[in-house]
């Protein structure tokens, strides 16, 4: 796989409907992905003094945070109303390459901040809640 471009990297918010359809959320400037998962140790007498890990077990989750420039977009104020309510949606990151991940966020944190001879910004930091699948 090649370099990829950054500004390539879309966060993309649900529109509620079945079947879902995806609108980016519009004037990121950056995004960010972590994976993460839950290590279990399963080391006993019979490892030789060597830790060994459990496969497959454990908590997996996938964080995402983002920031960019207020433009008032549909994407954006879903997001606004997701962060009040605390509703859980689909989302989708999506790559130059053509990959693409899926999977229902939380809303964990919403920022806004502006000074008064620029522009208004945005940060936000989403958490996965159940599976997220690579496409």
């Amino acid at each position: 796989m090649g370099v990829e471009k950054g500004s390539a990297f879309l966060l993309k918010v649900g529109n509620g409907d079945a079947p879902v359809t995806y609108a980016t959320v519009a004037g990121l400037r950056t995004t960010q992905l972590q994976v993460s998962g839950e290590a279990v140790n399963v080391t006993s007498k019979d490892s030789g003094g060597w830790r060994e890990l459990l496969s497959g077990a454990g908590v997996r989750s996938v964080s995402v945070s983002a920031a960019g420039i207020f433009t008032g977009s549909g994407g954006e104020t879903r997001l606004r109303n997701h962060a009040l309510a605390g509703t859980i949606d689909d989302y989708e990151l999506s790559f130059e390459s053509g990959e693409r991940m899926h999977g229902r966020f939380l809303v964990t944190r919403l920022e806004y901040a502006g000074d008064y001879n620029g522009e208004r910004n945005y940060t936000i930091s989403l958490e996965s809640s159940g599976p997220v699948t690579s496409l």
